[in-house]
């Protein structure tokens, strides 16, 4: 038999940062919540907008930081999906986004102005307790991301970031990655990225098929990586356990 709090997260958005919410707090937002479906390449936010809104990503949604560079390339710094949001967390008033914020990959979210985030948060500290803690979180996953393009090897972050897209599309072994979208994420141009992806092909790693990258064996794909993913996945379960995806669970 479930649980109240089972029965109550399975009413909810799969949003494992709602989920996470007491009764009480979810209340004060839930009202205000829309959902919303997106499809890949969706803009979020531009440089210099105003945030508006926060964005929550439910299920296999993905959405990517990008930086906009002088030579007119975007690299990605992080990915958030549905452990997370993106947009307002915890600020205050008028707040110009820095970052380029698009959908990677498509699914449903649900929306929240932040006006109304704020003024629940006036209401209850636990509730602003939990986002402050995840944009504690958010900021640990920043810094690691920094660490990692400055110290491993073009192999290791991109077998870093197929399992890190791979927990947030509920564990599937498909995953939803052209090669343009995998050099955006590594910051390389796209004959490199598929260079590194014959490597991999070569192995018995992985297959490539029309728009996705098939994991054929997640070991070896986790023994090339770096161990990023581990640190950040660490820091989650200290700060807000339960809340980054686990693709073993589905939740």
């Amino acid at each position: 038999m479930l649980t109240r709090r089972e029965v109550t997260a399975a009413v909810r958005p799969f949003n494992n940062l709602l989920r996470r919410l007491n009764d009480a707090d979810f209340g004060l937002i839930e009202p205000h919540l829309v959902p919303v479906d997106t499809q890949p390449n969706d803009l979020l936010y531009n440089p210099g907008d105003n945030v508006e809104t926060v964005h929550f990503p439910c299920g296999p949604s993905l959405v990517s930081y990008m930086v906009p560079n002088e030579d007119g390339r975007d690299v990605e710094t992080v990915l958030i999906g549905r452990e997370g949001a993106v947009g307002g967390v915890v600020s205050h008033g008028y707040l110009p986004a820095y970052t380029r914020i698009t959908v990677k990959f498509a699914g449903p979210f649900v929306r929240l102005p932040v006006g109304k985030l704020d003024a629940a948060k006036s209401k209850s500290r636990t509730l602003s307790n939990i986002f402050a803690r995840y944009a504690d979180c958010m900021l640990a996953q920043i810094f690691q991301s920094t660490a990692c393009n400055a110290i491993h090897s073009i192999e290791q972050r991109t077998a870093k970031w197929i399992i890190s897209a791979m927990e947030r599309t509920d564990g599937d072994d498909v995953v939803p990655l052209t090669h343009e979208q995998l050099a955006t994420l590594l910051g390389v141009g796209r004959s490199y990225a598929s260079r590194v992806i014959q490597t991999f092909r070569v192995e018995g790693t992985l297959e490539t098929r029309r728009g996705s990258i098939l994991v054929r064996n997640r070991e070896t794909l986790r023994n090339r990586s770096c161990r990023c993913n581990e640190a950040v996945k660490a820091h989650f379960d200290e700060v807000l356990r339960g809340v980054y995806p686990d693709p073993e669970t589905g939740n």
